[in-house]
């Protein structure tokens, strides 16, 4: 028998889940056009709020939220942040998974969605873990129920609101880890993904360059910007895997583009507590780092930490993105309470950084700041340092620390 904790969340999750999809729905007309309610008149004062143009329009325009939404921005004390805008915004969300063979989703996935039509995304993007797979003794018949509620809850909306969707699989929708014979411990739960995404129903709306092993490797573009997508599930990608990534980035379409950026599951480095060891970040790391600075990737955007870090290493950014589903996890060395989060990140390419991050607390809805965060974060097989500052700005003390933990050689940044 469910609790009545468990009847009360499925009831609020419908609810919500419901007026998030009619708050999309009313921006299937022309994508990216200011969004109204179904409800809304011209005359609906209440609802209407001022927020920052794109750069071809005038400095700011008044846009007529649908109810749900505004209900959100203004339980938000002084109002919810909006960022200026660049001249491409991208709405960035993670892990949304609950427990395993879950086909319902904590609260905060339903608030990201419904608070789209205040961002106005060009697009949206996702660093995996969509379902709550990789458990052996889920039935086919669990798998595409899981799918099927992230299609009602996720997916369904963003067509509705024709946002196109890139995203990466996670271990928990599709994992590529493999047994000792070679075979993938989890094809079953990789066939139903790829079905469900292969499903011309389920198109993303993204202009793909290369589909190539689609969902699992594949390259989109929209307007100037160039997204790789490669298979982080799991920490290895197979050599000839990784010549075709190389050969992506080196395309007509990337080298014409003015941003690179990599969508994967697993990091580079370890940032939180509980991921800090082998097989929880790729392997081989500095050599997959070296192939992407080389081939000018601005930014990896990754997940299955649960825990927002903004960092760079080298010349590359590093976006660990903050979860919205079960589990935040804190910071290693860090006192810091977890909490999930999102990011909206505005591409401004006459900035020299290219990108900034605008990332909110699910809970109060306030723009998390950088000096909030840890300067530095020493994982096992590396340190990164917070994006904002360079290895200069380390103390002796910081800089002694690592090395004690880590030795010299995989204290740099």
């Amino acid at each position: 028998m469910l609790s009545w904790r468990s009847l009360l969340r499925t009831f609020l999750g419908i609810i919500v889940g419901l007026v998030a999809t009619i708050s999309l729905h009313a921006c299937q007309t022309e994508p990216n056009a200011p969004i109204s309610s179904p409800n809304a008149t011209p005359n609906s004062e209440a609802n209407k709020v001022v927020v920052p143009s794109k750069p071809e329009d005038k400095p700011k325009q008044t846009v007529v939220l649908p109810p749900a939404t505004k209900a959100i921005v203004d339980s938000v004390p002084n109002g919810l942040y909006n960022p200026p805008r660049g001249d491409i915004r991208l709405a960035v969300i993670s892990d949304l998974n609950s427990a395993y063979g879950s086909t319902d989703y904590e609260p905060e996935v339903d608030k990201a969605i419904a608070l789209l039509p205040f961002w106005q995304p060009d697009m949206v993007a996702c660093s995996g873990d969509m379902v709550a797979g990789q458990y052996p003794s889920l039935t086919e018949e669990q798998m595409k129920a899981m799918w099927a509620a992230f299609d009602d809850r996720v997916a369904a909306p963003l067509r509705r609101a024709k946002l196109p969707y890139g995203f990466t699989m996670g271990n928990h929708d599709a994992s590529s880890a493999r047994s000792v014979s070679g075979k993938f411990l989890f094809s079953r739960e990789r066939d139903v993904a790829s079905k469900y995404w292969n499903d011309p129903t389920h198109d993303p709306g993204v202009e793909f360059v290369d589909r190539f092993e689609f969902p699992f490797y594949y390259t989109f573009k929209y307007k100037d910007v160039f997204f790789l997508t490669w298979d982080g599930s799991s920490d290895l990608i197979p050599k000839d895997k990784l010549a075709w990534v190389e050969k992506a980035l080196q395309s007509p379409a990337a080298k014409a583009a003015k941003i690179k950026i990599l969508l994967g599951h697993l990091p580079l480095y370890a940032v939180t507590v509980g991921r800090d060891s082998a097989g929880e970040v790729m392997s081989n790391t500095e050599e997959l780092r070296a192939m992407l600075e080389r081939n000018n990737v601005h930014t990896y955007i990754s997940g299955h930490h649960h825990g927002y870090y903004p960092a760079h290493k080298g010349k590359l950014q590093l976006l660990h993105m903050g979860i919205l589903g079960a589990g935040p996890r804190p910071y290693l060395d860090s006192r810091m309470p977890p909490r999930k989060s999102m990011t909206v990140i505005d591409i401004n390419f006459a900035s020299p950084e290219l990108t900034t991050y605008t990332t909110y607390d699910m809970r109060t809805m306030q723009p998390i700041k950088y000096d909030e965060l840890p300067r530095s974060i020493n994982g096992h097989n590396g340190m990164v340092l917070r994006r904002d500052l360079k290895m200069k700005d380390l103390s002796a003390s910081e800089r002694a620390t690592c090395e004690k933990q880590l030795g010299a050689n995989l204290c740099s940044a």
